[in-house]
């Protein structure tokens, strides 16, 4: 019998799923942001799976975005042609803040002597221009030995269209460097944009290449896949190699289990936000994971496909405090697992949005982690009085200060993904997980005039149960610019069977049976002279430039007399897993409160339900705490639960309760 052992290895906490038998437990640990892989295996090791020859591990991780924002990547060397060593350093010449006249300077992604220029440039149609000699591998490989970098990425004019030059580098270049090329990591046209994503998966590659090789070590009886940005997982040892598909690993995992919590419950537009203990992704489900290939991680543009998501600083380690006038502001900044929020008592002495849950009273100390983890409430009142005495508040005055602001930006990250985007919130369900979302989800419905919301079955570690329901995947894509028709049918559907090929045998390679492998087919098309496009499934010239014609109007508001362009193919191959199936609940007694409890700015006492203890159809009104091992859900005053089969929590609010 298969064991499934879903992962999400997070900035405070890593987060365990396992799947065995039919039945669903769940594990918590704290992460070892140095080491990740020590966290993992001991997780492994408190549930008994040490050795376990038929434990299969899917993982996603946030070690190659916390890498990329904390710049802590390795030294990279970046190769291009000559004239061009300046490329990512000029990017596309946008502010981010366009009238403020003294902006803050940003560093170069990679130092200017680590720029380093040659021969071997190609035309846009793919002519010669100059040629790459042996005299400049050589000096390549000279200047390469004085600098000593670990990684080196290279990214040549038109590469998409020839790679050619881009392999005689590679092959020319010494043994142990990690080497990234663009021709293989995204052929695609955009040279800023190409050579971005480039270097991204050589400044990160060793450090997850490292950390893959570690834990496949630590835990070699077992067969190790993770979780890519696009939602989809590839084998471990794969990974590494293009670790610039892991930076929303984690977060694409918990879209993942959304969407097949969605599914169980009829909820098919979802607007999800995972609140977890450093920072809070916001995205949106449509049926399907919602893709990008616009995506940004910090200001760094990222090219590959990604759930497209908005994240900002804002969790339950995000840290409070009173600005120079007189303001009271809550994050970016987090405690993190080391030493984490005040009542943790690993040494943390700043006031975080967990100390004001727990000292607002929703937080409690005696069920937290299944009671194995005391919280210490003096700790957080001593950490949140100096704010209140510089408010002059009261200690829980301010407790619910640092609430309220840390709900108004997460209100705001729900907005850029709903009310920006022409989408009215109040015709989707918003759904709550991540470690501390549930706290929160009444507040931010109620922000948006949402009247559903649905806290899933292990909504605290959703991101590592996501692991266990996501397919093996691959996207693949190549530019081929031209007008559609000069193109012709059979080119475009020659170059997507090749890619079709591609990802088949990458899959095949994992294991994978090829009965099982789904591909979908799509063409990123524009009106000639359009910088953007929009993307269009492919059956057929015809049939595409009215797919292309009609969203264009539906996006846009209007359609051009213009010839259609076609800027890139991509194909999108998927086999799903093995059916995870949620227990159902019985129809049994109906569950009383474990308790009864005082919360403050509430009147009458509040009861306090063990979320295990619920049963199907059971309904319970506001205000009430459930609680659970891994998370705590606040019901506020107006809204009322139903526990559906499977014991998801389907919330009603205003004037629907």
């Amino acid at each position: 019998m298969k064991i499934f052992l879903g992962v999400d290895t997070g900035g405070t906490f890593t987060d365990f799923v396992l799947y065995r038998d039919g039945q669903l437990s769940t594990h918590k640990v704290l992460s070892t942001p140095k080491a990740p892989e020590q966290a993992i295996l001991q997780g492994i090791a408190d549930l008994g799976l040490s050795q376990e020859k038929n434990l299969s591990v899917v993982h996603g991780s946030t070690v190659a975005t916390n890498a990329v924002l904390e710049g802590k990547g390795v030294k990279t060397v970046f190769i291009t042609n000559r004239g061009f060593k300046d490329l990512l350093t000029i990017g596309r010449q946008t502010r981010r803040e366009l009238y403020n006249l003294q902006p803050e300077k940003i560093a170069p992604p990679v130092p200017t002597e680590c720029c380093l220029e040659t021969g071997g440039r190609i035309s846009a149609q793919a002519d010669i221009i100059e040629d790459l000699t042996e005299a400049d591998l050589q000096l390549l490989k000279q200047q390469i030995a004085e600098l000593k970098p670990q990684a080196v990425a290279i990214n040549l004019l038109f590469s998409y269209l020839d790679e050619g030059f881009e392999k005689a580098i590679e092959a020319a270049l010494p043994d142990g460097l990690f080497i990234s090329r663009s021709s293989a990591v995204l052929p695609e046209f955009k040279e800023y944009e190409r050579g971005m994503t480039t270097w991204l998966n050589a400044y990160i590659g060793p450090l997850v290449d490292g950390y893959l090789h570690q834990l496949a070590k630590g835990a070699s009886y077992a067969r190790i896949t993770v979780m890519q940005s696009s939602g989809g997982t590839i084998a471990a040892e794969q990974a590494g190699k293009e670790a610039v598909h892991m930076l929303l690993s984690g977060p694409a995992g918990g879209l993942a289990a959304a969407r097949f919590i969605g599914q169980q419950t009829d909820c098919q537009r979802l607007l999800t936000f995972d609140m977890g203990g450093t920072s809070t992704d916001v995205a949106m489900i449509d049926g399907e994971l919602q893709l990008t290939n616009e995506g940004h991680i910090g200001h760094h543009p990222v090219a590959v496909s990604m759930v497209d998501m908005h994240t900002i600083g804002a969790g339950g380690g995000s840290i409070a405090y009173v600005d120079a006038g007189g303001l009271l502001q809550v994050g970016p900044e987090s405690a993190g697992a080391d030493p984490g929020p005040a009542c943790y008592g690993q040494g943390g002495i700043k006031p975080t949005v967990t100390d004001a849950n727990l000292v607002l009273g929703r937080l409690r100390s005696e069920v937290f982690l299944g009671g194995n983890m005391l919280l210490d409430v003096d700790a957080a009142r001593n950490a949140i009085k100096p704010i209140a005495e510089s408010l002059q508040l009261s200690i829980e005055e301010a407790a619910n200060g640092i609430i309220r602001i840390a709900n108004e930006h997460m209100a705001q990250a729900l907005r850029v993904m709903s009310v920006q985007r022409g989408i009215d919130p109040r015709e989707l369900t918003l759904v709550s997980f991540g470690g501390a979302g549930g706290l929160h989800v009444c507040a931010l419905a109620e922000a948006l005039n949402m009247e559903h919301a649905l806290v899933p079955v292990y909504a605290g570690v959703l991101s590592a149960m996501g692991m266990l329901v996501a397919p093996r995947a691959r996207q693949l894509s190549r530019s081929i610019i031209g007008l559609l028709e000069d193109i012709g049918k059979n080119k475009i559907e020659k170059e997507l069977q090749r890619l079709v090929q591609q990802g088949t045998q990458a899959l095949l390679s994992e294991g994978v049976s090829e009965e099982t492998i789904e591909s979908v087919c799509s063409v990123d098309l524009r009106y000639q002279g359009q910088s953007y496009y929009l993307n269009i499934d492919w059956t057929a010239i015809d049939e595409a430039k009215q797919a292309f014609h009609d969203l264009h109007e539906s996006r846009y508001g209007h359609q051009l007399n213009l010839p259609v362009e076609l800027v890139n193919v991509r194909v999108a191959l998927r086999s799903q897993p093995e059916v995870l199936k949620l227990k159902k609940l019985e129809r049994s007694r109906i569950a009383k409160p474990a308790s009864q409890i005082n919360l403050y700015g509430i009147d009458n006492e509040v009861p306090v339900y063990a979320r295990d203890d619920l049963v199907a159809q059971q309904v319970i009104n506001g205000p009430a705490l459930i609680t659970e091992t891994v998370s705590t859900t606040f019901l506020a005053q107006g809204w009322q639960a139903t526990v559906d089969e499977a014991g998801n929590l389907l919330l009603v609010g205003g004037s629907c309760s």
